[in-house]
């Protein structure tokens, strides 16, 4: 039986930022996790300067090897089928990617021992100590496998049961010929926003290089594939994108911190990320959330165990991510935020007004929700 300080059940961001964390701290650390990277992983996929830095990667050195990392200097910003706006920021605010090679590019520079294509079969506690699949002990278990993480649902985690209102998303990303990228008129250095017409949630276009990632996300599962599907042909109609789109979009889900009702942590476990639903509320973002709960995580777990300080990392952990988070209670989404008081009809009419005004698409949607700009990024260390 191999044996470990900690055993991280995830390999994305929020499980490699922990494990780096915690090999730099002299942590002898394993991940688990059933896919074999590089893996087939769909996401909108946009990482800002706070996030590199905090992972302490050089742009410049992250796009070595033909890795895409497309510059974004804004967004443009519309309620779908009313005008909208460019809200461009006249400088490099964040970056495309490909979560498949961001992810692997994580992963394999974490240090950490690594047990892939290995699915959580089993677990059980023993003498202090966690046993997973009868072939890891670990002293202590990270939650880091998204909204379906195995060990979340060991805490209780029911997802799609007895969750509060869950986003769910569907989106497709795929390589365009020459021909596709001279008909997509969406720009590479500004990705789309379209809110639905309902403020329930929003659909994006966003171009990586050669790459387009298309994908709506809601907070109404209610319907959702004819959402999705209204959603497409629009984009084709009006010609923002390739009208031979691959039809074979997939589907995933998350929680937002706000109104996530997942514990944070129990006796001898941490959950970060989306399997501890720590996505923003306002953009629904998860990769920020998922790297900095998992270096935070890497902080507690390492004082903890050089102290041999049992329960402090549950009790520094959950503070730390209340000190950078917020409490969780629950929050509007997005555009409905400004105007939940409204009727409904008087609600459209007043986002579509929002977002059509340049300064609010910049200062608010994108600057304020989607980049969090007034947040400095995770000191390193």
């Amino acid at each position: 039986m191999e044996r470990f300080d900690v055993l991280v059940v995830g390999g994305g961001p929020a499980g490699s930022s922990c494990a780096a964390g915690l090999v730099r701290a002299g942590v002898e650390v394993a991940v688990l996790d059933k896919a074999t990277f590089p893996r087939d992983k769909v996401c909108a996929g946009w990482i800002t300067p706070p996030v590199l830095r905090a992972l302490e990667v050089d742009p410049q050195d992250y796009a070595k090897g033909g890795r895409v990392l497309q510059p974004i200097r804004g967004f443009t910003v519309a309620k779908r089928g009313d005008p909208g706006s460019d809200a461009d920021c006249g400088a490099v605010i964040s970056y495309g990617i490909r979560r498949c090679e961001l992810d692997h590019f994580l992963l394999e520079r974490s240090g950490a021992a690594l047990r892939l294509g290995e699915s959580l079969e089993s677990l059980r506690r023993e003498d202090g100590a966690w046993i997973a699949n009868e072939s890891i002990r670990a002293r202590w278990l990270v939650g880091a496998g998204g909204h379906f993480c195995p060990v979340a649902r060991e805490l209780g985690a029911r997802p799609g049961r007895d969750e509060p209102t869950t986003v769910v998303a569907r989106e497709v990303e795929f390589e365009m010929t020459p021909e596709q990228q001279a008909r997509c008129a969406v720009r590479a250095d500004l990705p789309a926003l379209y809110f639905e017409p309902d403020l329930r949630g929003y659909g994006w276009v966003v171009r990586k290089g050669d790459w387009l990632n298309v994908g709506l996300g809601r907070q109404d599962a209610e319907g959702f594939p004819a959402h999705a599907a209204c959603f497409a042909a629009w984009l084709a109609r009006e010609g923002l994108v390739p009208p031979d789109v691959p039809q074979r979009w997939r589907g995933h889900a998350y929680l937002l911190h706000g109104e996530a009702q997942r514990p944070l942590s129990a006796p001898g476990v941490l959950l970060c990320g989306d399997s501890a639903g720590l996505a923003y509320p306002r953009s629904g973002e998860g990769i920020r959330p998922a790297v900095e709960s998992g270096l935070l995580a890497a902080r507690s777990l390492a004082r903890a165990l050089h102290h041999r300080r049992g329960g402090a990392a549950e009790r520094s952990y959950t503070r730390a991510l209340v000190s950078r988070f917020g409490p969780r209670r629950p929050r509007r989404g997005a555009v409905a935020a400004l105007s939940g008081w409204l009727p409904a009809q008087a609600r459209a009419r007043v986002a579509a007004r929002c977002l059509a005004s340049a300064w609010f698409s910049r200062r608010v949607v994108v600057e304020r929700w989607f980049l969090h700009r007034e947040v400095p990024a995770l000191a390193t260390g």
